[in-house]
């Protein structure tokens, strides 16, 4: 991680912070980084190391998962006055963006129970393993990390492949132990692929009462074929979900959560 955090930091400084650099004196100095709002909080081990790398040292009240209340002090640092200053930005992106997608995980669990919530690929480029685990840290499943490691079989691949049939046969020399996941749009789809062998089933797009009629179906097979329902969720929405699969996948959460605000002020 020390490699990614030094990556983002540099991005920042790059040639230098002129302004810390012109307008701060040498010395130590204390301060105190602030939750601005009501929510769970999610990087702080990422804002602890990128701090540490600029020698700056940190004693975290909450810690990651954790509950904060608006005005609740996250965390305080001690080190040199312009360390800090030079990377209070990244450190608080890592809170913000972090933050808001737990934030966003929990409320959608609490929505949604029984049933999981997942997370997508629909991710910001260089940074999805964050993503993913914010998403764990609200108490979602974070889902396949890539396209390596699961088979997710969507419609593009099967009209590739020439039907759904076709794409699944080929499916079954994957990996020792990979997870298959079809995508189905129907019934007929959907019962095919969990007689074929399918691990999982992704319904894609369709009303909840749908979704519960193929997952019917489906557990009418083999009850441990995971039913998972997918498009257009978000917090709006995702109760009617509640029950009807599985699992829920919610792209919003990494796409269109809501950054929470963090400030750092000099004791």
């Amino acid at each position: 991680m020390s490699e990614d955090l030094r990556r983002f930091l540099d991005e920042d400084v790059g040639a230098g912070d002129v302004t810390t650099a012109l307008t701060v004196p040498p010395g130590e100095a204390r301060a105190t980084v602030f939750c601005e709002e009501d929510a769970v909080v999610a990087g702080v081990e990422e804002a602890v190391g990128v701090f540490g790398l600029m020698g700056v040292e940190c004693e975290v009240f909450i810690d990651d998962g954790g509950n904060a209340n608006k005005g609740d002090a996250v965390m305080g640092v001690r080190g040199r006055m312009a360390a800090i200053l030079t990377c209070e930005r990244t450190a608080l992106n890592f809170l913000m963006r972090m933050s808001g997608i737990a934030t966003a995980t929990s409320l959608a669990t609490k929505l949604c129970a029984p049933t999981k919530v997942a997370g997508t690929r629909k991710t910001t480029p260089g940074f999805r393993k964050y993503e993913k685990r914010a998403i764990e840290l609200g108490g979602g499943l974070a889902h396949r990390h890539g396209l390596y490691d699961a088979v997710l079989i969507k419609d593009n691949h099967i009209k590739a492949a020439g039907g759904l049939a076709a794409a699944m046969d080929a499916a079954m020399d994957a990996p020792y132990a990979m997870s298959v996941q079809v995508e189905a749009e129907t019934l007929v789809d959907a019962v095919t692929a969990a007689k074929m062998g399918a691990d999982s089933i992704l319904v894609d797009n369709l009303p909840p009462s749908r979704i519960a009629e193929i997952r019917d179906a489906v557990k009418a097979i083999d009850p441990d074929i995971t039913v998972e329902a997918s498009g257009g969720v978000d917090l709006d929405n995702v109760a009617s979900y509640s029950g009807v699969a599985d699992v829920v996948s919610m792209g919003s959460l990494t796409h269109s959560a809501r950054a929470v605000h963090f400030s750092l002020d000099l004791d």
